[in-house]
C-alpha cells in the first residue's frame, strides 16, 4: 500500500494571508483538522491551521506567508501520510487501495481490474476488461468482499450483470 495518499486538491489561495481552500477527496472534510503536516508539490508542510466547511478545508501552511505564496500551489494535490489520517470504518477504503484491485466472481472467475473509482453516495467502480471498460455500484449485494492487502474485490456475478453498464452506452 502506497505510504501517501491524495487527500485534496488546492483550488485557490484564500484571503491575502497565505491560506489555501482545498477540495477534499476524503468524506468527510473535518479528517483535515487532525492533520500536523501535508505534502504539496514534492514539498512537506507544517500546517499551522485548519478550519472547513461542508465543501472545502482552509489551510494555514508554514513558509506560504502570503496570497502569491499561495498562488504556486493552485491545482496541486495534498498528500498527507498514511498514518497521519484517522482510521477507516469498517468496510471503507481509500481510492488509492481499490485502484488496481483484480475483480473476481464469488466462483473465482478474474473479471478485470479496477481502473478507476467514481466518488458518489455509493461510489461506481470502473471496471476494465481487455479494450472495455464497464461501470457499477460498489453496493452491497454487488461486492461481497474486499481485499485491499491480497488486491482482490469479489463480486456476486448474477447482481454485477444487473447493475453494471458498458462505460459510453446508455
Amino acid at each position: 500500500m502506497r505510504e501517501t495518499i491524495v487527500i485534496g486538491e488546492v483550488t485557490k489561495p484564500q484571503g491575502i494571508r497565505g491560506e489555501v481552500k482545498v477540495r477534499p477527496l476524503l468524506d468527510d472534510a473535518a479528517a483535515f483538522r487532525a492533520l500536523r503536516r501535508v505534502y504539496i508539490g514534492g514539498a512537506e508542510y507544517k500546517v499551522l491551521s485548519c478550519r472547513t466547511d461542508a465543501q472545502a478545508a482552509y489551510l494555514a501552511l508554514s513558509g506560504v506567508a502570503d496570497r502569491n505564496a499561495a498562488e504556486l500551489l493552485r491545482g496541486k494535490e495534498v498528500l498527507a501520510a498514511r498514518q497521519d489520517l484517522p482510521a477507516l470504518e469498517e468496510g471503507r477504503y481509500y481510492i488509492v487501495d481499490i485502484v488496481g484491485c483484480t475483480v473476481c466472481s464469488e466462483e473465482g472467475e478474474e473479471l478485470g481490474v479496477i481502473a478507476d473509482v467514481l466518488p458518489a453516495h455509493t461510489d461506481i467502480y470502473v471496471l476494465r476488461s481487455g479494450d472495455k471498460e464497464y461501470m457499477f455500484p460498489a453496493a452491497d449485494g454487488v461486492v461481497t468482499e474486499v481485499d485491499v492487502e491480497g488486491g482482490r474485490i469479489t463480486v456476486s456475478k448474477k447482481r454485477l450483470g444487473e447493475v453494471m453498464v458498458e462505460q459510453g452506452k446508455a
